[in-house]
């Protein structure tokens, strides 16, 4: 049967859902402007483990498994499930790892950075320029060799370990629930105010993500993508671009139905107005996107076709937005952090490097 998701209905009907489910999931309880963001979230999965120790940003988020799962299952049911690795996993896990460095001093990734501009953010405005010219630089790499090599088939149980472990996290969830005015039951840490306090119903969160991963894993939806499509010399089916577009639209107008418009500059939810270091996040973010070919989002669903190589940038950005907080380097509503600009600026010396030097001889 014809896959409905990748024409370009398909695809606007993707960002759409998308974008109408995020501001439904701030309406249900998640931070504002914040209905999905994978850098943020799995900065809160860190914080939930313990591994940083910022009490704000403490909480298991289930929309992070839902999307994989739910990628999962639309790749086992349409027989998409097909193993694979070894196509640069120490690249990727740098890539990951300094992405998360450039998305935590913008304060978002490319989900988020639509959503708040959705929600009246216009500072999202500069971020979403930085990430324009990240992704412009990572195509003029691409357009000089740059390759991480080929990915070689590998055996089932390669594509099942970063599903699995996730499991293994929302059963931890479940085991050692929140408890009302504890921080910490059993293993898990929770915060008691700020960002992480806030979240949408456990199994409303699931749901929703395992639905959005399923069509997204079906329409192959990338903001990375989509944003490469306006350069039509590299490439020439800009369709993409309509599904993010709608996912911009749906958001606003959800937002704008339920009172969580607010436009503005200053005094925005989970956002400072440094423009200079807004704009230099992100690209240092969408140069590590590109590079690694997909949005964060977008490396979540093909994680779930048992891609290994986006697991171990996953892995990488799960690392970075932990070392972001341990090291001051991500930035907060009072602006960035002590170490945000020496971070940015090694990131983008160390990933122009790379797109220069993987490349044929």
């Amino acid at each position: 049967m014809k896959n409905i998701f990748v024409t370009r209905i398909g695809i606007i009907a993707t960002g759409l859902i998308i974008g109408a489910m995020a501001s439904l999931l701030q309406y249900w309880g998640n931070p504002d402007n914040m209905g999905i963001c994978v850098a943020c979230f799995k900065r809160d999965i860190a914080g939930a483990v313990g591994l940083h120790s910022a009490a704000m940003l403490q909480y298991m988020r289930p929309e992070i498994i839902g999307l994989v799962w739910g990628a999962l299952v639309a790749a086992l049911i349409h027989r998409e499930f097909n193993p694979t690795d070894g196509s640069s996993p120490m690249i990727r896990f740098l890539l990951g790892m300094f992405s998360a460095v450039g998305a935590l001093v913008f304060l978002g990734c490319p989900w988020r950075a639509i959503l708040r501009l959705a929600g009246g953010d216009w500072n999202a405005l500069i971020g979403i320029f930085g990430l324009i010219a990240g992704i412009w630089v990572g195509g003029l790499f691409f357009k000089r060799g740059f390759n991480l090599g080929p990915a070689k088939p590998a055996a089932k149980i390669v594509g099942w370990i970063f599903p699995v472990m996730l499991i293994g996290l929302l059963l931890l969830s479940l085991i050692y629930p929140q408890l009302p005015k504890e921080s910490q039951h059993g293993v898990l840490f929770y915060s008691m105010d700020g960002p992480g306090s806030k979240h949408a119903p456990i199994f409303i969160s699931l749901i929703v993500a395992l639905g959005i991963g399923y069509i997204a894993q079906r329409s192959r939806f990338c903001v990375i993508e989509a944003i490469r499509d306006m350069d039509m010399i590299l490439f020439k089916y800009p369709h993409m671009l309509t599904g993010v577009v709608a996912m911009l639209l749906a958001a606003f107008f959800m937002n704008f139905m339920l009172g969580q418009f607010h436009p503005g500059f200053i005094a925005q939810p989970l956002a400072h107005t440094d423009g200079i270091w807004n704009f230099m996040g992100m690209l240092l973010a969408g140069l590590c996107f590109s590079l690694a070919d997909g949005c964060p989002g977008r490396q979540l669903f093909k994680s779930g076709e048992g891609k290994a190589d986006a697991a171990v940038f996953i892995l990488g950005l799960f690392v970075g937005v932990a070392l972001s907080h341990n090291f001051s380097i991500a930035a907060s509503p009072a602006g960035i952090g002590e170490h945000s600009a020496i971070a940015v600026i090694i990131g983008l010396i160390v990933c122009g490097g790379i797109g220069f030097f993987m490349r044929p001889k």
